[in-house]
């Protein structure tokens, strides 16, 4: 059963999204409740699981990460014990930020920070190693238009 959210968890929500790190009074007042139900709604989402934690937007280039790799992956295996593994060991590797299992021609979309194609070629060997993979396509960001965008809520 989906939990059920109001315009003040939306608000909420929304302001978390834009700034984590703000006060719970501040936090209040734009979404218009007492600091003390603030709280509550903050707990209510958390514990219906909305809010799984806080956190901050780095500058990835200003800190070494600015070659962004998306590396589209097919398989022929589909077992649920392969799926394992091969959550395992992608998990393992921390360059890949996002991992998705995805529908269409290819089966998982990774993407992948480092600093340079040297970088990212020891993540594809690492990729590649002790796994059984049919294709690895990658592709190389030029700009970042738009990254990590607050989520649409309504």
């Amino acid at each position: 059963m989906t939990p059920k959210f109001d315009q003040f968890d939306y608000r909420i929500l929304e302001e978390l999204q834009r700034d984590a790190a703000q006060s719970q009074r501040a936090l209040a007042d734009k979404v218009g409740l007492s600091q003390n139900a603030c709280w509550r709604r903050l707990k209510a989402l958390e514990a219906k699981g909305a809010i799984r934690n806080r956190t901050v937007v780095i500058d990835r280039e200003k800190l070494g990460g600015g070659f962004v790799v998306f590396s589209l992956i097919k398989t022929r295996h589909h077992s649920s014990e392969w799926l394992r593994q091969f959550r395992n060991h992608v998990s393992a590797i921390p360059e890949v930020i996002d991992f998705f299992r995805i529908g269409g021609e290819y089966d998982y979309l990774l993407k992948i920070v480092v600093s340079n194609m040297a970088g990212y070629d020891d993540v594809y060997k690492r990729l590649i190693g002790n796994i059984e993979l049919e294709t690895v396509t990658s592709y190389f960001a030029m700009e970042a238009i738009e990254e990590q965008r607050p989520i649409p809520l309504r």
